[in-house]
C-alpha cells in the first residue's frame, strides 16, 4: 500500500525543491563569477551580465529537462498503478 499523509509527498516535494535550488544556484554562481571577471578585467558590468545570461539559460535548460523527466516517470508510475488495480 502506498504511503499516505505527509510522507506521501516527501519524495516528490524534495525532488522538485532541488530543481528550484539548482536553478537559483546556477544563476547566482555565474553572476558572481561574471562580477569577479569584471573586477579582474575592468569590464563592468558586461561579464556580470553575460554570467547572468549564461546561468539563467543553462539553469533553465537543466530545470526543464529534469522536470520533464520527473513528469514522465510520474506518468509511468501512475500508469503502472492503474494497470495493477485494473482501473
Amino acid at each position: 500500500m502506498a504511503a499516505e499523509g505527509p510522507d506521501m509527498w516527501r519524495g516528490a516535494g524534495t525532488s522538485y525543491m532541488t530543481l528550484g535550488l539548482q536553478l537559483g544556484i546556477a544563476v547566482v554562481a555565474f553572476t558572481f563569477f561574471g562580477r569577479w571577471l569584471d573586477g579582474k578585467f575592468g569590464t563592468d558590468p558586461w561579464c556580470m551580465l553575460a554570467g547572468l545570461a549564461v546561468g539563467a539559460t543553462g539553469g533553465l535548460i537543466a530545470f526543464l529537462k529534469q522536470a520533464s523527466a520527473m513528469g514522465k516517470s510520474e506518468d509511468e508510475e501512475e500508469a503502472r498503478r492503474r494497470k495493477e488495480t485494473g482501473a
